[in-house]
């Protein structure tokens, strides 16, 4: 199979895959099929820069990471190859699966319609919590995948009915050549492109990738530097400034921010993140905060009570934010989006199911108040 690749970079042979067991059926599950093997193999990447003896420095995401010829970068898909980095998963889907699109945090983007979820393997993070952690928390020779060009992929989305492509479920930042090919397709066809990201893209790349993007949904973590190193290995000043690069670019941004039991729940904290995307965001960023269940390395936590996700909306509501949301508690209120300025209950949702929208024209329909978002 060939795959066109930006820039010209070549394609080297294919990588055999290993029998996964319990991964390769989960790969399954999640949409990805069986394994197709073929010529196609890793590509050249971009934004990484040559240095001496053959090593290289990766500039896609802030880690930016040193390696030596024959190793990988954190994320472990990026390998120096004879002094050249090259992507490992471009071309390779390990999970796509058509979802409603609030499903991928996304609730002011054409709400009610269906996107097309594509993954590959690994992340560049280190979430103990990690849901999707048989995906992201291993090296993309141990799972299975589907060889799909670019081409195909839009291709799919159309014949599927899904008005919208995103790259999620493990981090988009690790598969950026693929994603900028898609984006910029997607554009061509019609269809919005999304990703939902941890926010560790360095600016040049993701500047690049905003000029073909409708819309970014942003996991906001916590809000304290010794959180981010203890429970993602990462740093938070780096994902307030891409935060603050979305919103200069003008691309639909959303929030979303997991509550976790004794480590990011602390009233002061969350009033403090609050308050600072009310500032350097504006008022009518939607932030979700979302209901943790134990899983991964911390299992040993109970699920969020409702009452600290009750609690927490209220805080955002005083720090001046227009549209905050409860999610992960099927039927509560505050999963919908209401009014900011009269209160009506405008979309109506039932945890990932829009039951009713009543915007028009981007407006209330009872008081005229102008509704951000990017509408039908």
């Amino acid at each position: 199979m060939e795959l066109k690749v930006k820039n010209g970079a070549k394609i080297l042979g294919g990588l055999k895959l290993p029998a996964v067991g319990l991964l390769l059926f989960a790969a399954a599950l999640a949409g990805c099929g069986p394994a197709i093997t073929g010529e196609a193999g890793p590509v050249e990447a971009g934004h990484y820069r040559k240095l001496d003896d053959r090593a290289v420095r990766c500039e896609l995401c802030f880690r930016r990471c040193v390696i030596p010829e024959g190793g990988r970068g954190f994320c472990r898909v990026r390998e120096n190859r004879g002094g050249k980095l090259y992507s490992l998963v471009y071309g390779r889907v390990y999970s796509r699966q058509v979802a409603p699109i609030e499903k991928d945090g996304m609730y002011h983007l054409l709400p009610g319609t269906d996107l097309l979820a594509l993954a590959t393997a690994s992340c560049n993070f280190r979430c103990r919590h990690c849901h999707n952690w048989t995906l992201t928390q291993t090296g993309p020779e141990n799972l299975s995948y589907r060889e799909m060009t670019p081409e195909e992929v839009v291709a799919e989305a159309v014949r599927r009915g899904a008005r919208t492509i995103s790259g999620t479920i493990n981090e988009p930042t690790i598969f950026y050549e693929y994603l900028y090919d898609i984006a910029r397709l997607a554009r061509k066809r019609g269809l919005k492109f999304q990703f939902h990201t941890n926010g560790y893209i360095s600016p040049e790349p993701l500047r690049e990738l905003l000029r073909h993007t409708d819309g970014v949904v942003v996991d906001l973590k916590g809000f304290t530097e010794e959180f981010y190193r203890e429970v993602a290995d990462a740093e938070l000043g780096p994902v307030l400034e891409t935060l603050k690069i979305i919103r200069e670019k003008g691309v639909w941004l959303e929030i979303t921010n997991l509550v976790i039991p004794t480590l990011n729940d602390d009233p002061a904290a969350i009033e403090k993140m609050c308050r600072w995307l009310a500032e350097n965001l504006g008022k009518d960023v939607p932030l979700h905060f979302t209901r943790f269940s134990p899983s991964y390395r911390l299992t040993h936590l109970p699920p969020t009570p409702v009452s600290t996700l009750e609690a927490a909306r209220k805080i955002a509501r005083r720090a001046g934010l227009n549209h905050v949301t409860i999610g992960n508690v099927p039927g509560h209120r505050y999963n919908s989006t209401f009014c900011p300025g009269c209160e009506e209950r405008l979309i109506h949702r039932v945890h990932f199911s829009v039951l009713e929208n009543k915007i028009r024209d981007g407006k209330c329909p009872s008081c005229d108040s102008r509704i951000a978002g990017v509408w039908e």
